[in-house]
């Protein structure tokens, strides 16, 4: 079975479109969604509408998901991310917004050995796996063999060892193999505002019949989003940080 697996779409619709388109001419069996459908982004609606349509097996809420929702303080949102989320939670249609209420940011089957949270085990909305040592504290909350997160818009893989936790960054396209015997925290980097140096969208395909994850990176219409951002009065630096993906 091979699961698509996509995180922090932050309603960037070109991105998550060519996500898409992709990874349709790779095959796969099943979606993952870590969260963050909403906020940054111009086009809320399209991108929950766009996703739903694929049926989703897992759906969670990120962080801008609640905000958007009214149900998260924006006093921790930078100044940018709070005037995203006000807009974002303006625009929503009513039954977007009942959907989205229906999401929680972490799920477990642990039958099948695998959890799924947005920010982090331990607190799966608010707190970023972003070195070895938050990843150590993170392998102690979760009892399953691979748990996917998202949040930090990086793609990254933790794997729990003997000897402390080894901290990888995949190659693009290239199969990384999920030894039997060990856990794993996978993170598919972000669709609709990558944050590790490389603006193209990314997104991950997992198969667990050969126990692989594999990093995939698309070009995507990035001046088109940008119009878009502008377009609505959202922050400018919103728009200018997507071409770097930073």
């Amino acid at each position: 079975m091979i699961a698509l697996v996509i995180s922090d779409v932050h309603a960037n619709l070109e991105a998550l479109d060519r996500v898409l388109e992709d990874a349709a001419t790779r095959g796969y069996d099943e979606v993952w969604f870590l969260g963050d459908a909403v906020g940054y982004g111009p086009d809320p609606n399209a991108a929950v509408d766009r996703m739903r349509a694929l049926s989703p097996r897992i759906w969670l809420a990120g962080n801008h998901d609640w905000a958007a929702l009214g149900r998260l303080d924006l006093a921790p949102f930078n100044p940018e991310a709070r005037r995203a989320t006000e807009w974002t939670s303006a625009q929503l249609r009513p039954d977007v917004r009942a959907f989205l209420e229906t999401a929680e940011p972490r799920v477990e089957a642990l039958d099948e050995g695998l959890t799924w949270v947005h920010g982090s085990p331990r607190h799966p909305v608010w707190e970023y796996i972003l070195d070895a040592g938050i990843a150590a504290a993170s392998f102690e909350a979760f009892a399953t063999e691979l748990c996917f997160f998202g949040h930090t818009h990086v793609p990254m893989v933790y794997a729990e060892g003997l000897d402390g936790v080894e901290r990888s960054r995949p190659a693009a396209d290239q199969p990384m193999v999920l030894e039997a015997g060990t856990r794993w925290l996978i993170n598919p980097g972000s669709v609709g505002q990558p944050r590790d140096g490389d603006p193209r969208a990314a997104y991950a395909l997992v198969d667990l019949a050969a126990r692989t994850t594999t990093i995939h990176r698309v070009a995507y219409d990035i001046a088109a989003v940008q119009d878009k951002i502008l377009a609505a009065d959202l922050p400018p630096r919103l728009a200018a940080r997507l071409s770097f993906g930073w």
